[in-house]
């Protein structure tokens, strides 16, 4: 009976559905949030001790250089969504494969942990140009008049390898592999790149009817429990991640913007001597309130751009 129900279990997506699925919704989700990041963006390169919260930053974007400067920055992470995703799963692939020794070793979690890092530090590559465009139009005083004019710039003062200031910062931010990106949503095997390792153990270890037992009574295996579940995990997960990271959020955005080529830790130190160790969590609050929001956009289009291709190909995929 068991074998009889396997075979009529659909087959997981091609890949190409997958991918398309998940930069469609990540695109879905940077329209509809991309304003909480302007805001931490101004929050982070404030220099002033203390500062202004987060609603007030809010209110004084809109009321001094109105509400379209809430999407001022917006092409290059739009630009950005579809190769930073393949760059992820094909360096996950390389990766996964290097430290298992082409499937010879037995993929445990910390050999999952050291290939999500190894796959983020390999996407900071790529990221890196795209963010340090976006980090200077957003920037209160910034006249640029759009991506290409930051471009011409970078060039000029500070020859091709100027778009690659702050590396070290995204490079840190993407090897702590804690923060889910696309709340595991739409990635191929193993889970722990995309949904990232503490994401993955509190959705198969806690949030699961499997898993922790004083959650079985209050969690169901449905569909709609699943995305509960996945919901859940991925916000806690990415709490988890912001705070570690979001320190090195601030020193990356703080470089890029100036073009100084100071080094992460130096600026670090700097950040904390002057500022305080608040300094170092200056919009913390926008990416934190993104999470659940973004996670459940990011869960919605997913499901519903999957029903749509599961349609659309028929057996054995529905």
């Amino acid at each position: 009976m068991s074998q009889a129900k396997e075979l009529k279990k659909p087959l997981p997506l091609p890949f190409i559905y997958t991918f398309a699925a998940g930069a469609i919704a990540g695109c879905t989700e940077l329209l509809l949030l991309y304003p909480l990041d302007v805001v931490k963006t101004r929050q982070q390169l404030d220099t002033g001790k203390g500062g202004m919260g987060m609603v007030q930053t809010f209110r004084s974007i809109v009321a001094t250089e109105g509400a379209g400067r809430l999407y001022r920055g917006i092409v290059p992470p739009l630009m950005l969504e579809a190769p930073k995703r393949a760059v992820k799963f094909g360096a996950n692939g390389y990766w996964g494969s290097v430290l298992t020794n082409n499937g010879q070793k037995k993929n445990t979690l910390p050999l999952a942990t050291l290939t999500g890092a190894m796959a983020g530090a390999t996407e900071s590559f790529v990221v890196t140009p795209f963010e340090l465009v976006k980090i200077r139009l957003q920037d209160k005083k910034s006249t640029f008049k759009g991506p290409l004019d930051v471009i011409r710039h970078s060039f000029r003062t500070s020859g091709p390898l100027g778009l690659y200031q702050g590396m070290l910062g995204p490079l840190f931010v993407r090897f702590i592999p804690l923060t889910p990106d696309g709340y595991g949503i739409d990635v191929p095997p193993p889970r722990q790149l995309e949904h990232g390792v503490l994401w993955v153990h509190l959705r198969d270890e806690v949030c699961s009817p499997q898993g922790n037992i004083e959650f079985r009574s209050h969690l169901h295996p449905t569909k709609q429990g699943e995305l509960v579940n996945n919901l859940a995990a991925g916000t806690v997960g990415g709490f988890v991640g912001t705070t570690l990271n979001t320190p090195f959020d601030v020193v990356k955005s703080r470089v890029q913007l100036h073009g100084t080529g100071e080094w992460a830790f130096p600026t670090l130190f700097k950040i904390a001597r002057s500022e305080g160790l608040g300094g170092l969590y200056k919009g913390f609050a926008p990416k934190v309130l993104r999470l659940a929001p973004g996670g459940g956009v990011l869960l919605l289009v997913v499901e519903a751009l999957s029903a749509v291709f599961r349609k659309q190909l028929g057996p054995p995929y529905i």
